[in-house]
């Protein structure tokens, strides 16, 4: 039986040295080939500009950037440290021209309607203390056809599965914090009942370690 979620933060990662180690793992993960942007382009968000919600230090972004071509990219991270990194990292990549960063909440963006091509999140959603109305928002500020792409851990994963997770995450401070991610991640079934309570065309499905969303903002 899975064990009911446990609420983990609303905040992001706060603090400089928090920062630091989640970009040192993200990092790892970029220079292991790990932080993959297939998914996202095969769900047809290949062009025009994007909202990345909770782009944490910026890599899934930047490389998406890197990987398309007249495209561009808006971040929106509640955490000022975490903005401060991804405009860092933008710098390094030669994308900052293409990509900015804002600080606010994903449930209240401080967005014109229907300003995004696209918006992707990953790893962010068990961090959303309102999930129904950050998506409301998310609608939003889609225009009309536009794309979203969510992938987050699921909390039903198999042990066997997250304790691998657990045993590769580098560096080790990191680890516990995959724990209780991991521990307030929801299931797809959970993930699916959010998507009914919104007016997204969706599709939820699980993968290895987690759950993707994909879904889009009908026409008319």
């Amino acid at each position: 039986m899975t064990k009911p979620r446990v609420i983990e933060t609303d905040q992001g990662i706060q603090g400089e040295p928090e920062v630091r180690i989640y970009d040192e793992m993200q990092r790892h993960h970029r220079d292991k080939g790990w932080i993959d942007t297939g998914a996202v382009i095969k769900s047809g968000i290949d062009s025009g500009l994007i909202l990345e919600l909770g782009p944490g230090p910026g890599y899934l972004g930047l490389e998406w950037l890197k990987n398309t071509e007249r495209t561009s990219l808006t971040g929106l991270d509640i955490s000022p440290d975490m903005v401060a990194m991804a405009r860092k990292n933008a710098a390094e990549y030669g994308l900052h021209k293409r990509a900015e960063y804002v600080e606010s909440s994903g449930a209240k963006m401080p967005f014109e309607d229907s300003r995004f091509d696209a918006v992707i999140s990953t790893g962010s959603l068990h961090e959303w203390a309102e999930p129904v109305k950050t998506l409301e928002e998310i609608y939003r500020v889609l225009k009309p056809g536009g794309r979203l792409f969510i992938g987050d851990l699921r909390r039903d994963m198999n042990p066997m599965v997250k304790w691998f997770i657990w045993w590769l995450s580098k560096p080790r401070e990191i680890r516990p914090g995959f724990l209780t991610s991991a521990a307030a991640a929801y299931t797809c079934e959970e993930a699916e009942q959010i998507m009914k309570q919104t007016s997204f065309d969706f599709r939820v499905k699980s993968d290895f370690i987690g759950l993707q969303i994909t879904g889009s903002k009908p026409v008319s």
